[in-house]
């Protein structure tokens, strides 16, 4: 039976669809444009989105297994809905679903809500779930290394609580771990929720401390202020976007997002490994911008 990836093609679904292959998964992935599908060898391209009902049926066409992460979209909710249906009517009960970290919490930030209302629906329409719950992605900071670098600033507002950043190839290999593991179970496994989360629970100032340290020059901490952070990101990004960002830097400063006990120990356990650091991921972009200079 296969495994389809929805999500494929985004920065943590990519890495699992690798993933899978390497451990001699059958795969498929849904998509909309399969021209511009990069995938290993082998693994099937289903064309569709997850609002064309009949695309989705003949992507679930021999699937007994779905990794479900769906993009951060006005219609979010309606897309994951119509997914899960979709996989119901096709008996498919088997899902590892990207969550995000405190989704019951954080009502009040869109994309947390929706992840909320998605989980759920796993637990009541009877599927057997595995729930993961990343947090803050140290990939995010790609986007501002040109702002870190050139200005001499961290401009997120990640407060001072900490938030144990993740690195997105850890989520990726977890998803991996659980979709293999419930797509060879002989039985319906029960609902699990996995916290996500890198090895080191950072602040703001924290973070503008490790770039300062690795560049060999000051770097600040831009300060907590989400409407700045608003503002910002509305220069590039839709209004609507830019303000669910703020609303989610605004929990980063309230609340952070820190490991339960014992959540750093089991993800090194299912791993084999210890987890990515952020200094590490930072010390690469060091090193590339110190070789261009």
């Amino acid at each position: 039976m296969t495994i389809l990836v929805i999500g494929a093609t985004g920065r943590v679904g990519r890495h699992v669809v690798e993933q899978l292959v390497k451990r001699d998964a059958k795969v498929r992935v849904l998509t909309r444009d399969p021209a511009k599908a990069d995938v290993p060898a082998g693994v099937e391209i289903a064309k569709g989105d997850l609002l064309d009902i009949e695309a989705l049926r003949a992507a679930f066409s021999g699937v007994r297994t779905l990794f479900l992460l769906n993009a951060v979209t006005g219609d979010e909710f309606t897309q994951a809905i119509i997914t899960l249906n979709i996989a119901r009517e096709a008996g498919v009960e088997r899902v590892v679903y990207q969550s995000v970290f405190d989704a019951d919490g954080a009502v009040n930030v869109p994309h947390f809500a929706v992840k909320s209302g998605a989980e759920r629906m796993l637990a009541r329409m009877g599927f057997s779930a595995t729930i993961l719950r990343p947090s803050y992605f140290i990939d995010n900071e790609l986007m501002i290394k040109d702002v870190i670098l050139n200005h001499g600033v961290y401009p997120m507002p990640i407060g001072s609580k900490g938030v144990a950043m993740v690195d997105a190839r850890d989520i990726a290999e977890v998803a991996a771990i659980e979709l293999i593991r419930r797509d060879s179970a002989s039985e319906k496994l029960p609902v699990e929720t996995i916290n996500l989360v890198g090895p080191d629970t950072l602040t703001g100032p924290g973070v503008a401390k490790i770039w300062s340290d690795l560049l060999g020059r000051p770097i600040v901490y831009g300060g907590d202020d989400p409407s700045g952070f608003e503002q910002s990101m509305a220069r590039f990004l839709p209004k609507w976007t830019a303000y669910e960002m703020r609303l989610m830097a605004e929990r980063y400063v309230t609340d952070g997002m820190i490991p339960e006990a014992g959540d750093v120990e089991r993800l090194t356990g299912m791993l084999g490994r210890p987890l990515h650091s952020y200094r590490d991921f930072a010390a690469q972009i060091a090193a590339s911008a110190t070789k261009s200079a």
